[in-house]
C-alpha cells in the first residue's frame, strides 16, 4: 500500500506535471494578485516553450529508447508506451521553466514555486530517470523561461513608464496625505484590508472612506484636494480606474501631487504607472518618486453642431476615450458583471455589439465618416491586435487614434484582417498619433466613455492633452 501511494504521489508530480502547474497557475491568478497574474502567464508560457522544445526537439534529437517495460518494477510501468525517448525529462524541464518563468516576474513567487519544481525533479530520479536526464531537462526548463523574457520583457527589464522625475514630498508617516478610499470600485467588494495596510505604513495620513449618503464622489474628492493642499501635502485615492478619473481634475484645480492605490477591477493606469499594490504607493510617498504624466483632455466646442448641447466644462482621462461601440460594451459589462463576473461580462457584451452594433456618423478633423469605434489613447499603447494593451510612455505628448470605420461588411472584414495580423492593409482600419483630434456633428444622444465612465458626448469636441500636467507618485525601479 505504502508502495501504490508513493507511486500515485510521483505520479501527481511527474506524469500529471502540466495538470499540476496549471492548478497552481490557476490560483496564482486568482489569488495571486496583480504580480500573481503576470507570474502565472509567464510561467505558463514557459511550460509550453519548454515542453514543445523537449519533445518536438530534444528527445528526437537524442538517438536513445526508453528501457523495456517488462523490466521496470511493476508499479512503476508506465500505462502505455510512450513515442518519444528518455532524454532529456520533460518533466523536470516543465517544473523548471514554471518556476523560473514566475521567478523572472516576481522574486517572491520564484521563491514560493522552487521547492515544487526541485520535488517534481527528485521524484524523476526516484522514479527511475537518470539524474543526467533530470538536470539537462531542467537546463533546457530555465532557458525557455529566460527566452520568453527574450521576447516578452519583464516589467524590471523595461523603462519608467513614465517621465520625467520630479522632485515630490516624502511623508515618511503620511503627514498632511489625504487619502479618499471608494470600496464600491469594481469587483472590490470590500476595502478593508487595503485600508489597513495603508494606516500601517501611513499611520499619521488622513483616510476618507468615500459613502454615497456623504454626496457625489468628485465633490468628496474636491474637499480632500483643498485640504491636502492647505496642509501642502498630497491627494490620495483608492479605487478603479473611473475613481482616479474623478481625482484628476481636483488635483489639478489645487495643483497637488496624485497618490494612487490600485482598488478596482482593472487598474490600467496603476499598471502602467508601476504602482501594482497598496505597499508599492505607500514606499513611493515615503520617499517622494514621483514622475510626471500627462493627461488627456476632451473639450466641448462650442458654435459647431446643433445648439444646446455643448458643456461648460472638459472631461479628463488618464487611459482613454472612445465614441461608437465600446460605450455600449462599458454599459453591458457594468450590467452583467455583478451577476457573472468581469471577463464573462465582457466577452458577452462584444457579443452582444457585435450582433446589434450600428455604426456612427460624424465628422472627424473635417472629413465625414462612418466609424464603428473611435478609440483615443493618452499615450502610445502596445498592442495585440486591434486591442491596445500597455504603455511604457505616460509622458510622450501624443494621442493613440484608432479608427475602425463603418462600410459594407466592415465588421467582418475588420475580424479577418485582426486575425491575419494585416491591420495596417485594410482600408476599414486606421491608426494615427497626433496631439489633437476635432469631432463634430455627433447625433443627439451620442454617448462617450472615458477610463470606463460613460457620459452625453456635446456636439463637437476636441480632444487634445495637457503635456506633463500631473505629478504622480511611483516607485523607483533604478
Amino acid at each position: 500500500m505504502k508502495d501504490l501511494l508513493r507511486h500515485r504521489a510521483r505520479r501527481l508530480l511527474g506524469a500529471d506535471h502540466r495538470l499540476l502547474f496549471c492548478g497552481i497557475a490557476a490560483g496564482m491568478w486568482g489569488f495571486g494578485g496583480v504580480r500573481g497574474r503576470r507570474a502565472a502567464v509567464r510561467g505558463v508560457t514557459s511550460l509550453a516553450l519548454a515542453s514543445a522544445t523537449v519533445n518536438a526537439l530534444g528527445r528526437h534529437a537524442v538517438g536513445e529508447s526508453r528501457p523495456a517495460q517488462e523490466a521496470a518494477p511493476l508499479l512503476r510501468r508506465l500505462p502505455r508506451k510512450p513515442l518519444t525517448g528518455p532524454y532529456p525529462s520533460a518533466h523536470a524541464a516543465s517544473a523548471a521553466a514554471f518556476a523560473t518563468g514566475a521567478a523572472l516576474e516576481s522574486a517572491g513567487w520564484g521563491a514560493a514555486l522552487a521547492p515544487v519544481a526541485a520535488t517534481v525533479a527528485y521524484s524523476r530520479v526516484r522514479g527511475g530517470r537518470a539524474p543526467r536526464d533530470v538536470l539537462v531537462g531542467a537546463a533546457l526548463g530555465v532557458g525557455a523561461a529566460y527566452a520568453v523574457r527574450g521576447m516578452v520583457p519583464t516589467r524590471a527589464q523595461l523603462p519608467p513608464p513614465a517621465r520625467p522625475r520630479v522632485d515630490a514630498p516624502a511623508l515618511p508617516e503620511g503627514e498632511g496625505l489625504v487619502v479618499v478610499v471608494n470600496p464600491s470600485s469594481g469587483a472590490q467588494p470590500q476595502l478593508a484590508d487595503p485600508v489597513r495596510q495603508l494606516k500601517a505604513a501611513l499611520p499619521r495620513a488622513e483616510v476618507v472612506l468615500y459613502e454615497q449618503e456623504a454626496g457625489a464622489l468628485p465633490k468628496v474628492l474636491e474637499e480632500a484636494a483643498r485640504d491636502a493642499a492647505r496642509r501642502g501635502g498630497v491627494l490620495g485615492v483608492c479605487g478603479g480606474d473611473g475613481t482616479i478619473n474623478a481625482a484628476v481634475a481636483p488635483a489639478l484645480r489645487f495643483n497637488v501631487p496624485l497618490m494612487v492605490l490600485p482598488g478596482g477591477t482593472f487598474n490600467h493606469f496603476a499598471a502602467d504607472l508601476g504602482v501594482d499594490t497598496v505597499a508599492d504607493a505607500c514606499a513611493a510617498v515615503t520617499q517622494g518618486s514621483a514622475v510626471r504624466v500627462d493627461v488627456g483632455r476632451v473639450k466641448p466646442l462650442a458654435g459647431i453642431g446643433p445648439a444646446g448641447r455643448t458643456h461648460a466644462e472638459p472631461s479628463y482621462f488618464l487611459n482613454t476615450f472612445s465614441l461608437g461601440s465600446y460605450p455600449d460594451l462599458v454599459r453591458s459589462r457594468e450590467h452583467w458583471s455583478p451577476k457573472i463576473g468581469g471577463p464573462p461580462a465582457t466577452l458577452l457584451g462584444v457579443l452582444q455589439i457585435l450582433r446589434t452594433g450600428r455604426p456612427l456618423r460624424a465628422v472627424v478633423n473635417g472629413r465625414r465618416r462612418s466609424i464603428w469605434l473611435l478609440f483615443a489613447g493618452n499615450g502610445a499603447y502596445r498592442s495585440v491586435g486591434i486591442a491596445p494593451v500597455r504603455r511604457h510612455d505616460l509622458a510622450d505628448g501624443l494621442l493613440d487614434v484608432r479608427i475602425a470605420h463603418g462600410g459594407r461588411f466592415a465588421r467582418s472584414r475588420l475580424l479577418a484582417a485582426a486575425l491575419a495580423g494585416q491591420l495596417t492593409r485594410t482600408r476599414v482600419y486606421a491608426a494615427a498619433r497626433p496631439q489633437r483630434l476635432v469631432i463634430s456633428a455627433l447625433p443627439e444622444g451620442t454617448q462617450m466613455a472615458y477610463d470606463g465612465e460613460v457620459a452625453d458626448a456635446p456636439a463637437a469636441l476636441l480632444i487634445d492633452k495637457l503635456p506633463e500636467a500631473l505629478t504622480v507618485y511611483r516607485p523607483t525601479c533604478d
